[in-house]
């Protein structure tokens, strides 16, 4: 439900500010998309976790080092549980014991209480793991097939399948977790044409891919499968070139089809919930949309769309490398439909999902792309009915509109509607299924009539291709607005990322985002530092033409302001020399342009660039000195803004001065505090190891004249490699280790050596008044690891801090971040990581000893936001429990206004009074302690101020849901939380206790006066069926393709079970072979099609293995006679036959005689649940079909570990009892006392339907209690009691723990 945090871990993360690098191919498209609308996606050597309702980053994760950069991030049986979370950290606990990389992860649910983890590691092993002992109990080598991708069964969580590139399926299933017996293995193979394969297993056998996965060896050739969330035992596989429909139990294509000419290859097949229809991915950025034909299992492409717009984008268009679909919306959807009777003016025209009833739209999909260029696109998909099948609509609506008015003025009435008065006179109020039907679906459309289109919802920019370099801006008093004069700027915290692509990523740190993008450079960006706050300045280079030779250089300054890159020193030919990097003044008026084995130029950086002069010395290194740390006496009061600061009350506002940012000059002030005038140095190295300062002062440029060092400081040991400059004191390394320190005022220094390899950057930490030490400095070394050194220390490198706090964690570039106003605050490392992601790692100063690198326990400063983060699966978990109670139990909408902040400022009509919350619980039948939601409702304060809970438009959607009673209710708490099983039981629940109430009131009177007809399915229609002649199919007309989603897999009534069986039937009759044939005769003798079955029996073939078992079965189903010895012989053949593994057949000999309980029994004997409840929905009744649902009930339970199926079935047989049993068995103290409530509702509502003559009172005495919900049961007591425990514990845990600050 919420986001569990790794044990032993603090509150807060290692890496408080990270952005992902771009995702590559290496990656191998690996992405999930949560149930609670979190999305997870692999970006080189992390996992970035987005939240698609606000479009906003929520957390990036570094990964170990020991595995590969591809990870695939899948989302856990249990819905609700945040998926890469307890996968990586998992993953990084226990890594498998073998040096192959991860393509693909699958949870699969062996035990209620557990999960365990299918992993594809290299080109063929697949390996099962426990995930509450890390140790790996299966491992399967299909070699020489590569495997490609995994997927779990949405009907059966110990189910899921492995695929692999030549159509190698493995069917596995997990009957416990132990050991390598509790695993039942199926190899299944698809036919496919390889011979694309082939060849490029010829072309790729001579290079060394052991080890790497199949997507890596073969990135262009992607095969991928999907389980069909509408049917059981059908997977959609898409190879490359072609789409197939597998039947698992038929072990049959149903359909093939090529893919049409110019289409490009498959990258990803996505099959939509709320309709028979699936998206294809295609590796050109495109996206192809199939809808079902009617009455057959083939479906034709309907639409082409591009998921790369061609506006806006570079050349050539980034690649598409993932693509994954909302599996919630349809949940949010099928909620709001039932909300469809709220007043007009309660409707948001600009919500995508707020339509009326009236609107020709009828789904709608978000689908979420993820591009190489760091972009991460939102789309919604949407389906439209055509014009001529919305104008059935209207009439439809208003003959229901007719149907509602009383007779007399339906006949006042009649002149204004055109056509026949009968016809809408005769239509009669439908029973409580065919109400459920028409409420949820509409009238029946097929899927031919329906039109789709995709438009842009959404899109969020990451760091958009490798990073090469890193500039912070640290401006100093005398630094310069973009617009020129003398106004000192601030320091801002925002950090720039030069990219290989040429961009220029400006990164706003208080948000951990990309405020802005800049296309600068057609080519890698080699150089980058900032002028001033607001303007930057970057270079690059390309190679001449082989005719003219030398470098073409290319020099920009960018305007943040205004966005505007204009160049500068353009010249007509290429140069000599390319320019090797560049050196801005902190103050942004100098800019130093150092040039390979050529002059360094010295320019002034005002509005027009101007070179001042050339110098012609063999530099090595350059560096302008940083702002001087300001005196306490000197410093004024700041009104720079604390980002950093711990104390948020104290924090100073945004001003144009900061103590950290003073002159780092020697400026000098007139009496009236002006400027008068002020110079810049600049420290160099040269060739030779010689050491000197220079001076720029205007215009002219003059040797400062340090005091020199000892002789011994300079040596011949080692060039000069990096250097940094703060007045007084200028740090050198060179490239044997050695760092040398020398102060310009007194000519002191010193001088240690780290061990390590060449020194490549030194950074001086950012100082303010009152710090400890001011010697503090960063290393980057030449092998990309780095170090942090206290020069003031007596011992330097005993003191020191290493990297190894970080493994594998590699630096191409760092800087600090110079926005520290209190001593209090921690330093701040911005770091560049070779996997081109940014960080930001603090640092500890308060330490006796340096500190350490990592989290501390201190108050965060909070991460600013443009808008909220609405997701309540982010709270901590006792903080979501309380929002998911308040929500089961109602509060009303003003309840969630963000902007009232004492919750009596507006004084609303019927708002409590001051400091009363419960006033804002909606009055509904009372649970538990009547206290509690009080003490809920202040925890959650925090959150509700900062408008975190729920989004507008959720917010909106529970405005409705809360008037229309605790079942939708019950179902919005879970659809947020990710539970979308448990929403739909909800939503279910009301139909199967209807469905169980009806069959009460039929079995108390014969006939019932005026209450609804049940939906039995009486005799005359079973015996049409059974003499039927043809193909089976139900009901007549237009087939309703655009079905409810998931509803389906909680199915239950007999008119449902009996019509998806004879669905199937028509799909299979093309199929060949001996199993197939067996199929389809117990395929029509569970519909109770016997007349089709004795045809197809009497055709099997002489030859044939079956032919005497079919003989014998053919003659006893056609038989009319039925005595007692006939029936005895029957029991005993069908007892032989179920002896030899024969039990379907023993089955078919029970239905002739009318042994359907029987039949049943074996069929459930024989681990063949849908086909008996099949059975037992076309030939039984009453309580014989309950019994058949009772003991599916119990097998959903405890041998597929879906509590909330099982939970449908106990209901719709009458099991409340055990259904409340197997609640309280799972722990779950909220949800049975909802679902009590819930029930007594319903039950209540039912009662209340039924007329008030004496035959309906003496109905409602005899029904007037639910069976096992008495009140006075002792298991209801129980969970009352066990419910108030429940709620006074929450609250404790409330308030121990600490708000969540993001």
């Amino acid at each position: 439900m919420s986001m569990p945090r790794p044990p032993n871990e603090p509150s807060s993360a290692t890496w408080d500010c990270m952005l992902p690098g771009p995702p590559s191919k290496n990656n191998c498209g690996s992405a999930d998309l949560s149930s609670a609308g979190l999305l997870a996606y692999a970006a080189g050597s992390s996992v970035a976790i987005l939240d698609t309702h606000s479009m906003q980053l929520v957390s990036t994760i570094p990964l170990p080092p020991q595995g590969s950069s591809t990870v695939s991030p899948s989302s856990p049986p249990c819905d609700g549980l945040l998926s890469p979370y307890p996968t990586t950290y998992w993953r990084a606990k226990t890594p498998p014991r073998t040096s192959c990389s991860l393509s693909d992860l699958c949870w699969i649910q062996a035990r209620p209480d557990s999960c365990c983890l299918a992993a594809i590691s290299g080109p063929s092993f697949l390996s099962i793991y426990n995930t509450a002992t890390g140790r790996c109990f299966f491992k399967y080598d299909s070699s020489p097939e590569y495997f490609s991708c995994l997927s779990r069964d949405p009907f059966d969580s110990r189910h899921f399948c492995a695929l692999g590139l030549k159509g190698f399926l493995l069917s596995v299933r997990l009957l416990g977790d132990d050991s390598e017996n509790d695993v039942a293995l199926k190899e299944l193979q698809i036919r496919t044409d390889a011979s694309e394969l082939l060849r490029l297993e010829r072309d790729s056998s001579s290079g060394s891919n052991s080890g790497a996965p199949a997507s890596a060896i073969f990135p262009n050739y992607v095969v991928k499968f999907a389980f069909s969330p509408h049917w059981k035992h059908v997977i959609l596989v898409g190879f490359p070139r072609e789409l197939l429909l597998y039947d698992l139990q038929y072990e049959s294509v149903l359909f093939a089809a090529g893919l049409p000419r110019g289409c490009s290859k498959i990258l990803e097949v996505l099959p939509d919930v709320n309709m028979e229809v699936f998206y294809c991915a295609h590796l050109d950025g495109k996206l192809s949309t199939w809808r079902r034909k009617e009455g057959d299992q083939v479906y034709i492409m309907s639409s082409m769309d591009e998921l790369m717009p061609s506006i806006g984008t570079t050349v050539p268009s980034p690649l598409v490398l993932a693509v994954a679909i909302s599996q919630s919306d349809y949940m949010i959807q099928d909620i709001r439909k039932l909300c469809s009777g709220t007043d007009s003016f309660d409707m948001d025209f600009d919500n995508p999902f707020d339509f009326f009833d009236e609107s020709p739209i009828i789904s709608k999909t978000h689908l979420i792309s993820i591009s190489d260029d760091g972009k991460v696109w939102k789309w919604l998909l949407t389906a439209e009915r055509s014009r001529d099948a919305q104008k059935d609509r209207e009439n439809v609506k208003k003959a229901a509109e007719i149907r509602e008015l009383p007779v007399h003025e339906l006949e006042s009435r009649s002149e204004g509607f055109p056509g026949d008065l009968g016809a809408l006179k005769s239509v009669t109020q439908p029973d409580d299924t065919n109400s459920r039907e028409i409420r949820q679906s509409g009238p029946t459309i097929a899927l031919e009539e329906v039109s789709f289109k995709i438009t842009l919802d959404g899109q969020l920019h990451l760091l958009s291709s490798a990073v090469t370099m890193l500039a912070v801006p640290s401006p100093s008093l005398t630094a310069t607005l973009a617009r020129g004069g003398n106004s000192p700027a601030i320091a801002v915290p925002l950090v720039a990322l030069g990219t290989q692509s040429g961009t220029i990523d400006v990164i706003d740190i208080s948000a951990n985002a990309v405020a802005a993008s800049f296309s600068v450079h057609s080519s890698m960006v080699r150089g980058l530092r900032w002028l001033g706050n607001s303007r930057l300045v970057s270079f690059s280079y390309t190679q001449g033409t082989e005719k003219t030779g030398g470098y073409v250089n290319r020099l920009v300054v960018t305007s943040l302001r205004s966005g505007l890159n204009r160049t500068f020193r353009v010249l007509q030919k290429p140069e000599r020399a390319p320019i090797r990097a560049l050196r801005a003044s902190s103050s942004g008026r100098y800019l130093l342009i150092l040039f390979r084995d050529a002059p360094v130029e010295v320019w002034a950086m005002t509005k027009t660039p101007i070179m001042l002069r050339s110098l012609a010395l063999p530099f090595t290194v350059l560096e302008w000195t940083l702002p001087t740390v300001p005196r306490p006496a000197q410093t004024k009061p700041s009104r720079t803004s604390s980002f950093l600061s711990k104390d948020h009350a104290d924090a100073p506002l945004i001003g144009p001065s900061s103590p950290t940012t003073t002159s780092s000059t020697d400026a000098k002030e007139g009496a009236d505090g002006s400027q008068e005038d002020f110079s810049e140095s600049f420290a160099f190295a040269l060739v030779n190891g010689a050491l000197g300062v220079f001076e720029v002062h205007g215009r002219r440029i003059r040797d400062f004249r340090p005091k020199w060092p000892s002789s011994s400081f300079v040596t011949s040991d080692g060039l000069i490699t990096a250097m940094a400059y703060r007045l007084p004191h200028v740090v050198i390394g060179d490239r044997t280790g050695n760092i040398r320190w020398w102060d310009v005022t007194t000519g002191q220094s010193s001088s240690f050596n780290t061990h390590r390899d060449g020194i490549r950057r030194i950074k001086f930490s950012p100082v303010v008044p009152g710090d400890r030490s001011r010697g503090r400095i960063a290393v980057l070394f030449y092998d990309n690891t780095f170090s942090v050194f206290d020069l003031d220390s007596p011992d330097p490198l005993a003191n020191s801090v290493l990297q190894p706090q970080f493994p594998g964690t590699l630096v191409l570039e760092l800087d600090w971040l110079p926005l520290r106003t209190s001593k209090d605050d921690p330093l701040v490392l911005c770091i560049a990581g070779a996997d081109s992601s940014f960080r930001l790692v603090e640092l500890n100063v308060n330490d006796q000893k340096m500190g350490g690198l990592g989290p501390q326990v201190r108050p965060t400063k909070e991460r600013f936001r443009p808008v909220p983060l609405p997701s309540p699966v982010l709270l901590p978990t006792p903080h979501a429990l309380a929002l998911r109670m308040i929500l089961q139990l109602g509060v009303k909408p003003a309840w969630f206004d963000a902007f009232s902040t004492t919750m009596n400022d507006w004084n609303t009509p019927g708002t409590p009074s001051a400091g009363d919350l419960r006033g804002y619980m909606i009055d509904s039948p009372r649970v538990g302690d009547s206290v509690v939601p009080e003490m809920l409702l202040k925890v959650l304060e925090p959150y509700r101020k900062a408008g975190c809970l729920l989004d507008d438009e959720r917010v909106r959607l529970y405005a409705k849901v809360v008037r229309k009673g605790s079942t939708l209710r019950l179902a919005f708490a879970a659809a947020i939380f990710g539970e979308s099983m448990e929403a739909l039981f909800w939503l279910q629940l009301p139909h199967a206790l209807n469905h169980l109430m009806n069959k009460l009131v039929n079995k108390s009177t014969q006939r019932g006066p005026h209450t609804a007809r049940t939906p039995e399915i009486d005799e005359a229609s079973m015996l049409s069926r059974i003499s039927s002649k043809g193909k089976s199919v139900p009901g007549s007309g237009k087939q309703n393709l655009v079905v409810n989603g998931q509803l389906k897999l909680l199915a239950f009534e007999q008119q449902e079970l009996w019509e998806r069986a004879n669905e199937r039937i028509h799909w299979h009759e093309k199929l060949e072979g001996e199993e197939a044939i067996q199929n389809r005769i117990h395929e029509l003798v569970s519909v109770g099609n016997l007349e089709a079955a004795v045809s197809l029996l009497l055709s099997t073939s002489p030859e044939s293995s079956y032919f005497y078992v079919n003989a014998l079965r053919a003659v006893v189903l056609s038989s009319a006679v039925s005595s007692s010895l006939h029936e005895l012989a029957v029991k005993v053949v069908a007892a032989n036959m179920v002896r030899n593994d024969r039990s379907m057949s023993g089955t078919h000999l029970l239905c002739a005689v009318g042994r359907y309980q029987e039949a049943c029994s074996q069929l459930q004997d024989a681990g063949c649940w849908t086909d008996a409840a099949t059975l037992a929905a076309t030939h039984l009744k009453g309580s014989d079909y309950a019994r058949v649902l009772q003991r599916w009930a119990e097998h959903v339970l405890h041998t597929e570990h879906n509590i909330w199926r099982a939970l449908i079935l106990y209901v719709a047989a009458g099991g409340l009892q055990e259904a409340l049993t197997a609640l309280r068995q799972a722990q779950l103290p909220d949800t049975a006392a909802m679902f009590i409530l819930v029930c007594r509702e319903i039950h209540a509502e039912f009662l209340s339907r039924l007329d008030s003559d004496e035959d309906a009172t003496l109905l409602k005495n005899k029904v007037m209690n639910l069976p096992g919900l008495n009140p006075a049961n002792e298991d209801v007591v129980a969970v009352g009691e066990y419910y108030g425990q429940y709620q006074r514990k929450l609250v404790h845990l409330c308030m121990d723990s600490q708000p969540y600050t993001d």
